[in-house]
């Protein structure tokens, strides 16, 4: 049977990407190595929309958000982490892991943030740093980030975001919007497999990263950035995942970031429209282009949809994470995703809860979709 992957990361490669790991490996000394590095910083610039630094790790988008801890902190520092979702709660918890004081700012998963009140945390803990994500993957919502990024300005406090699933997928102008660090990782909207993950960081980011008194080591942006300065890296880097990403970024440049960003943006509102099509109710308030979040109908068991979404028809979404496990499944339309696989995933989802017992007019989800993708089908390929 044949496998579609429609999960929130990894996600789908291109052809390109693919076939690019299978050529020879080459010594990362070398100026050949030196090129393909110096095209990656400068394309990663273009895709992070900033003129700052933006340093490549061999690790998950997790070894970013450490890399932010441990370098941007410092051990009298306390720190504020908003928390909608599961991946919010891990800013919390490398926090904690360094032994930071932070304040946890709570918000209803998959419901906006009150400014008002997350100005009342902020004066009232004076943070060095707010930790805040872009589309929190694990409720398919997407923050304001231009706003909390206006509130840290005014109370002069860095900004942290993570852009691990929302880069490419959700705007991000980091430099226009004033974030100081954007965090990311290769297996979502840039199109390559996991294994690489990045930090943007404004100049101030840069001097504080300078100052740190954590402990770190092959985290450390001091190296990475004397390094970066000879067009080098600290440690061996992932040599043929870079090389994909190189290849992954020439794909993005030619179709266009904004062009990028409208694609999600189409087939996302064309999986959203399907959904809503066959009486399915969206979880978040305000949804990610990167991932559409969708509750589980009464009477129908959400872990045993997924299943067999997954094993019946050989399409893989995602379920629900901590209390909204079996409550939720998560649709993603991120990366190399194209209008067929929106048709796809839609079809499977009919079937499975067809063959669950939910009512519904059949066809209703393709049908509603397709409208969308018709008008706009010149503009997403």
């Amino acid at each position: 049977m044949k496998k579609y992957l429609m999960t929130p990361g990894p996600t789908t490669l291109p052809e390109d990407v693919l076939s690019i790991m299978a050529h020879p490996i080459i010594h990362h000394r070398t100026k050949e190595y030196q090129e393909i590095n110096q095209r990656v910083n400068e394309g990663l610039q273009y895709i992070f929309s900033t003129q700052n630094p933006v340093f490549t790790l061999a690790s998950s988008g997790t070894g970013a958000m450490e890399t932010a801890v441990c370098n941007l902190l410092s051990s009298t520092d306390k720190a504020i982490a908003i928390i909608g979702g599961k991946f919010g709660e891990r800013w919390a918890e490398l926090c904690k892991a360094y032994k930071i004081e932070v304040n946890i700012f709570e918000v209803e998963w998959g419901i906006p943030i009150d400014m008002d009140r997350l100005r009342e945390a902020v004066r009232a803990t004076k943070p060095a740093l707010l930790f805040a994500t872009l589309c929190e993957t694990s409720t398919g919502m997407l923050f304001d980030i231009k706003a909390i990024s206006e509130l840290c300005q005014e109370e002069g406090v860095m900004l942290v975001v993570d852009a691990i699933s929302g880069l490419g997928a959700d705007p991000m102008p980091t430099d226009e919007w004033g974030v100081d660090v954007v965090v990311s990782g290769s297996q979502k909207g840039l199109m390559c497999p996991p294994g690489l993950a990045f930090l943007s960081m404004s100049q101030k980011a840069l001097e504080k990263a300078s100052k740190s008194d954590l402990p770190k080591y092959y985290f450390s942006i001091p190296k990475a950035y004397k390094a970066y300065q000879k067009n080098d890296t600290a440690f061996t880097p992932a040599i043929t995942l870079v090389r994909a990403l190189s290849c992954a970024i020439e794909r993005i440049k030619k179709e266009g970031l904004q062009n990028l960003i409208r694609r999600h943006s189409i087939l996302a509102e064309a999986t959203r429209l399907g959904i809503e099509a066959i009486g399915l109710e969206l979880f978040p308030k305000n949804p990610s282009n990167a991932v559409t979040a969708v509750k589980v109908p009464e009477g129908i068991d959400g872990k045993k949809l997924v299943k067999l979404m997954k094993d019946g028809y050989g399409v893989n979404f995602a379920g629900g994470q901590g209390h909204l496990e079996g409550k939720i499944f998560r649709v993603a339309h991120l990366g190399y995703c194209d209008k067929f696989d929106v048709i796809v995933a839609l079809s499977c989802i009919e079937m499975a809860l067809s063959d669950l017992g939910y009512s519904f007019t059949k066809g209703r989800a393709i049908e509603s979709a397709e409208k969308i993708i018709k008008q706009l089908a010149c503009s997403i390929g």
